[in-house]
């Protein structure tokens, strides 16, 4: 199996709402903000071939769906669909890809599904042949959002999605497509339901897998939200969120799981570690995967 990090289209957002209750004096040392108080971010998916014999994306990014008014507001920097241009520079087409494994249904994760904003024209899918995998509790909050988060949907998308065919609701930690490659963790604290994908490296003498790699969506959305205090204004639930951030990265140092980062502009893939006072870290860090296996 080999993994490809994909850079999609990047946002621009409010230092503040993206480091939550920290004062700008602390996140400022991590991520140097503009002249608006915006900082830079990704939206990085994750490539993987063979994956239980298919061809596998996680997540899509934010895409460029929006029209030119939103795509102002909401920060989005280039017009066009870099995600398919990413995809195309590493040897593959949108027919290519067999499942497309969604953490969430936010905007700026799942809005990379759909084509380029083009004026009269109704939103479509480009991936025109491939299946998609979706936390069974957070597909019920997209169809019918809670008024704090409605805006983060794609109102068109769900139905889009269905009338496919090819979706299958996942509330377990593997999914009938995938199979034990990949084991689903779920989450709460950012929206009911995130679901968090690992996928499996061998089995060691305890029984656990050891040695994979976790898309860490938006539980850990890059490098300075390890620190567990560090959560988005965007959370639904900060403290629920820091507990399963505590949990979360515990079993990952414990079995030497990677994390890959979607919003992390400098890095794809670290390690976690930890230091004498308990504090987490990273260290190893991958700025990019190009054709890499999970063992390199």
């Amino acid at each position: 199996m080999k993994l490809w990090s994909l850079l999609g289209n990047s946002q621009k957002l409010d230092g503040g709402a993206m480091f939550g209750n920290a004062p700008r004096a602390m996140w400022s040392r991590w991520v140097q903000p503009d002249e608006r108080n915006r900082i830079d971010l990704a939206c990085r998916a994750l490539l993987a071939t063979p994956l239980a014999g298919k061809t596998v994306l996680f997540e899509a990014g934010i895409g460029a769906f929006f029209e030119p008014k939103l795509r102002e507001r909401y920060g989005v920097v280039e017009d066009r669909h870099v995600l398919l241009e990413s995809l195309a520079q590493a040897g593959f087409s949108p027919g290519d890809i067999d499942v497309i494994v969604l953490s969430h249904l936010h905007f700026d994760h799942a809005g990379g599904l759909l084509a380029a904003y083009a004026e009269g024209e109704a939103p479509r899918l480009v991936f025109p042949n491939a299946s998609y995998i979706i936390g069974r509790e957070h597909w019920e909050r997209a169809r019918a959002p809670h008024p704090r988060d409605r805006a983060s949907f794609i109102p068109e998308l769900p139905g889009l999605i269905e009338a496919t065919g090819r979706l299958e609701l996942v509330d377990g930690p593997h999914s009938q497509l995938l199979g034990e490659a990949v084991r689903f963790h779920f989450s709460d604290g950012h929206t009911p339901g995130l679901m968090l994908a690992e996928i499996t490296g061998p089995l060691h003498g305890d029984g656990e897998p050891h040695g994979g790699l976790v898309f860490c969506a938006d539980l850990v959305p890059g490098r300075p939200w390890v620190h567990v205090p560090i959560t988005m204004g965007y959370d639904r639930n900060a403290e629920l969120l820091i507990d399963e951030k505590k949990a979360f990265l515990a079993d990952k140092l414990e079995r030497d799981v990677h994390l890959f980062f979607t919003h992390d502009p400098d890095c794809a893939m670290a390690r976690v570690v930890r230091d004498e006072r308990g504090r987490y870290a990273t260290d190893n860090e991958v700025a990019g995967l190009q054709a890499r296996t999970l063992a390199a």
